[in-house]
């Protein structure tokens, strides 16, 4: 049993260049320690290069981002729609928003803006799931170990947020612009990109990057450092079991739900800034302390959560179908041996 345990670790130090008698050591290393029972997932990530785990860590985030996002587009419209106005949230409002849209502009648009956001979300989730395996492994100090400490957790989910949301900004404020306009006025993402670049200069382009980037810390945070605890409290109690798909998506929806929950405000502060040149706010929203006094005066601190109801519903959706859909993608790449550590390049 000990050496079933100790083998896959094999090919993890032997590809950073160690002796046989390095190999020997770790092996025995090893043996002797039962601190931690790991998802048997871990052991075919043990037997993938690094490089080859950037790959398809990059390849699994782009489906797990495009299937979430599609799945909760309509409500993430109708949830925009309420964050960028004055009305009231109510789930009666939401529904009649969703209902008018389609009567209207029938039952597609309900996606309305969903290409636009699929250009953002697919190098958004690709670049923060491969950020984070990358985060974890230069925080590890232990590389036999699945899971990092606590705090080191919420660091390494915080750190891959703020670099996807720094690395893909402009898209998602272009998205947002398509999200609360008709057809009409903004086509397509370029000609949302023409436009604001034309008529407000490409600064506008970050404006509300601020906000994005201080609310990715605890929403981030928060997500991975949950959904990691939960799976390392199943491997424990379940002996080292992979969790299945709905253990995974409840597993995600309550990391979703506390995600949400933390970084909500700014979420808030972020559209308003966004789309405020689309709603004739454009002189308003300047900063996140003036949106924040502008907000909180006309509509009081639940002005700040408004449409959060609307979030615990299709955030854990959102954040549940996205780590599931990671997570299984992953393993099935990862599955394939082209992308195992070949035993000459270790021997």
């Amino acid at each position: 049993m000990k050496s079933e345990k100790a083998e896959p670790i094999i090919p993890e130090i032997a590809m950073r260049g160690a002796s046989v008698a390095d190999v020997q050591a770790k092996m025995a290393e090893c043996e002797n320690d039962d601190s931690e029972i790991t998802h048997r997932e871990h052991e075919i990530n043990l037997k993938v290069s690094n490089h080859n785990k950037i790959i398809t860590s990059l390849i699994a985030g782009a489906m797990a981002g495009a299937v979430a996002k599609t799945v909760i587009a309509p409500l993430d419209r109708t949830k925009i729609n309420f964050q960028i106005s004055n009305k009231q949230f109510s789930f009666r409002g939401a529904i009649l928003f969703l209902m008018d849209t389609v009567k209207k502009e029938g039952v597609s648009k309900l996606w309305r803006g969903n290409s636009a956001t699929m250009v953002r979300i697919i190098p958004y989730a690709s670049i923060q799931y491969a950020a984070h395996e990358q985060y974890k492994r230069l925080l590890s100090t232990d590389k036999r170990k699945q899971h990092l400490p606590p705090h080191l957790r919420f660091l390494a989910g915080s750190m891959a947020g703020v670099t996807s949301s720094s690395l893909t900004y402009p898209l998602d404020l272009m998205r947002a612009r398509m999200a609360v306009t008709v057809k009409a006025q903004y086509s397509n993402l370029w000609s949302v990109f023409r436009h604001i670049v034309r008529a407000e200069g490409p600064a506008t382009l970050y404006k509300g990057f601020t906000p994005t980037v201080l609310g990715s810390i605890p929403y981030s945070g928060a997500s991975f450092f949950t959904y990691e605890t939960l799976k390392k409290w199943h491997a424990g109690y379940c002996d080292g079991r992979d969790p299945t798909p709905i253990e995974r998506m409840a597993f995600g929806a309550v990391a979703g739900l506390l995600g949400q929950s933390a970084s909500y405000p700014l979420d808030i502060v972020r559209r308003r800034m966004q789309t405020a040149g689309v709603t004739g706010q454009g002189n308003k929203y300047t900063s996140i302390s003036r949106t924040v006094i502008l907000v909180w005066g006309s509509e009081g601190w639940r002005g700040l959560y408004k449409g959060l109801s609307m979030n615990w519903i299709k955030g854990p959706i959102a954040v549940g179908t996205s780590f599931t859909v990671y997570d299984i993608s992953l393993h099935w790449l990862r599955s394939f041996t082209y992308f195992h550590i070949e035993e000459e390049d270790w021997t």
